[in-house]
């Protein structure tokens, strides 16, 4: 990460379908600045961009949709079921991510946050926890994660099974982060473990500020 972002890090982790997003937008609403590294892989891959070219020369047009748009679907199958591919994929767009994941964290600190939290679902897997200052990962049952996944992204067990396989498992994960927030019971008590988070990013906050 750039020397020069003089910001307290926090990255928001956990496997598809932890709910990731709800923890992001709790803690956007109690007034931190939060970037989305699914949503600037979206904005990566948009027609036009570097990595859009790049994928399409290797994967060719079948990966559009009709209006020009990569399937986003289609793509999600054929990187689950080839490595070779998924490895080929991230070469192209994780750079462009990165970049424009520092773009975002330079403009918050230019609008004077000294903390900024962004939402990476694969920081384990690609080796990205030792850039953030603090790793918070949000952990679901298995069997209730499953069921999300399926209703989210209109698939089979099976094809939900696939998308996790590819991930980091859920013991491990627990062992790297800083901080573990459960999500296999009620939004209220989700609300409730976010903002006890919240209390002490707060306090590191401070301690950063002075240090």
């Amino acid at each position: 990460m750039e020397k020069s972002l003089d910001m307290y890090k926090i990255a928001v982790t956990g496997s598809a379908g932890s709910g990731k997003s709800v923890v992001c937008m709790r803690l956007k609403a109690l007034g931190l600045p939060v970037l989305s590294s699914d949503e600037l892989a979206r904005e990566a891959v948009l027609p036009g961009m570097p990595a859009y070219k790049k994928i399409v020369a290797y994967f060719g047009k079948k990966i559009l949709t009709d209006d020009g748009q990569l399937n986003r679907q289609l793509m999600r199958e054929i990187i689950t079921k080839d490595n070779a591919a998924k490895k080929v994929l991230e070469g192209f767009v994780h750079p462009e991510i990165f970049s424009l994941m520092i773009k975002g964290m330079e403009d918050a600190q230019k609008n004077g946050s000294r903390v900024i939290v962004i939402e990476v679902p694969l920081l384990f897997e690609l080796g990205m926890e030792e850039l953030f200052d603090l790793v918070i990962l949000v952990s679901i049952d298995r069997d209730i994660q499953i069921k999300r996944l399926m209703a989210r992204d209109q698939v089979t067990s099976e094809g939900a099974e696939a998308l996790l396989a590819i991930q980091m498992p859920e013991d491990k994960k627990i062992q790297k982060a800083g901080v573990i927030i459960r999500n296999s019971g009620t939004i209220d008590e989700m609300t409730q473990a976010v903002d006890g988070a919240y209390r002490d990013i707060v306090k590191a906050k401070e301690t950063f500020k002075n240090s």
